[in-house]
């Protein structure tokens, strides 16, 4: 029930802290203190209408916008565009403590994020000061425009067009299963304003509003519900060249720059779905009886358990690894960021899917929390590059040598 993962997320709030497998092991102090702040958040203004927004597809503007009152709309963006300016481990900290309480939001406000990031990275001072301080109150929110209805995992071979006529781009084509899409106020599109390849691609900066541009019907989806899902249109949609970041033709760079760190972001998100998925089913082995016994006593669940804690460490680990390589700038970091998003949102379902199980009939039921934690993961094995995209990364950086 609702009640069921409010209740266990206050009670284990502590557990997350100085369980067996803590979440807060290594970290500084001011990490930790992050970390408790965002699992106060998730507790109390996220995990009692994690349901409610997925069974009503509400997407939480108000509540998002109480998070972006403690520094979670530009987490890792620099501070006199109003960003907290915190590292990528700081980040991932946060986004798993968040996702306790709701992991489809979180995983929103994750991708949010990494298109503000964008911004504040690639564009120039004034690009920076128009967009960034109200996306990171989160007055206005944002959408990453890449995938389309074309070009999935092949994203250099979009075909979204952007025809220079003077001080102003002619954008035509369409964007396909973009988080936010029609709700939100800023799109972040790659477009192609030279030959074929990346290095035609250009990233422009779109406001709702302009003259051609429309939003498709919203998808109905597994999960993710509190986000809403649209196709982005462009027909003959007129955009400043003001409003481009960086120069014609570093598009491909920088949506593959901001998806290094959406890898980490949505694996964090992961990490906390399934520290969420191994409380509920902790609680549940103690207090479910079978055969005169509670099911704790049972040593295959146990050791299924131990199992399951174990992924999750691991997966931690890599992430935040990854995040650090990252943060420094380091030249594995490409393929780091590639490693943890695969490892981690591959075990983290696996360990989602498995406290289900051990739910048994209840885990099925949409009274349990656990099924919507499996029902919102699985979508991250997918996005922010395809887990089978992950390995041919992986693969290509070893065989280069």
């Amino acid at each position: 029930a609702v009640h069921e993962v409010v209740v266990l997320l206050f009670l284990n709030r502590h557990v997350l802290i100085s369980s067996a497998f803590p979440a807060s092991t290594g970290l500084t102090e001011d990490q930790k203190e992050f970390q408790k702040v965002a699992l106060d958040f998730a507790a109390k203004e996220m995990a009692p209408h994690m349901a409610e927004w997925d069974e009503k597809e509400i997407f939480p503007v108000e509540t998002m916008r109480k998070a972006a009152q403690l520094g979670f709309g530009g987490i890792y963006v620099k501070p006199d565009v109003g960003g907290s300016g915190l590292s990528r481990l700081d980040t991932s900290i946060i986004f798993e403590a968040l996702s306790t309480g709701c992991t489809s939001t979180t995983a929103y406000m994750s991708i949010h994020n990494m298109c503000v990031w964008m911004i504040d990275t690639f564009g120039n001072e004034e690009q920076r000061r128009r967009f960034c301080p109200s996306l990171c109150s989160m007055e206005k929110f944002a959408s990453y425009c890449l995938t389309e209805p074309g070009s999935g995992s092949d994203a250099a071979s979009l075909l979204t067009s952007a025809q220079r006529k003077g001080d102003t781009y002619v954008l035509n084509g369409s964007k396909a299963f973009i988080s936010g899409g029609g709700d939100t106020d800023v799109y972040v599109v790659m477009c192609r304003t030279g030959g074929p390849g990346p290095k035609g691609i250009s990233c422009l900066v779109l406001e709702r509003g302009m003259p051609g541009l429309s939003f498709g019907k919203k998808e109905r989806k597994v999960g993710w519900n509190s986000q809403p899902t649209r196709a982005v249109i462009f027909e003959d949609c007129v955009v400043p060249v003001a409003n481009r970041l960086g120069a014609e033709g570093q598009g491909f760079s920088i949506a593959m720059q901001g998806l290094n760190g959406g890898r980490i972001n949505i694996a964090s998100c992961s990490l906390g779905a399934a520290h969420a998925s191994v409380l509920l089913a902790q609680e549940h082995l103690k207090v479910r009886k079978q055969f005169g016994e509670p099911l704790a006593s049972n040593q295959y669940l146990q050791f299924r358990l131990a199992e399951m804690a174990t992924r999750l460490v691991a997966a931690r680990l890599m992430v935040r690894n990854a995040a650090r390589a990252l943060q420094d700038g380091r030249e594995d970091a490409p393929v780091l960021c590639s490693m943890a998003k695969l490892f981690a949102t591959d075990e983290c379902f696996g360990i989602c899917n498995q406290a289900l199980q051990m739910h048994g009939g209840y885990g099925y039921l949409k009274d349990y929390a656990v099924q919507q934690f499996v029902r919102d993961i699985r979508v991250h094995q997918i996005l922010e590059g395809t887990n089978e995209v992950m390995r041919m990364i992986v693969a290509r950086n070893l065989l280069q040598g």
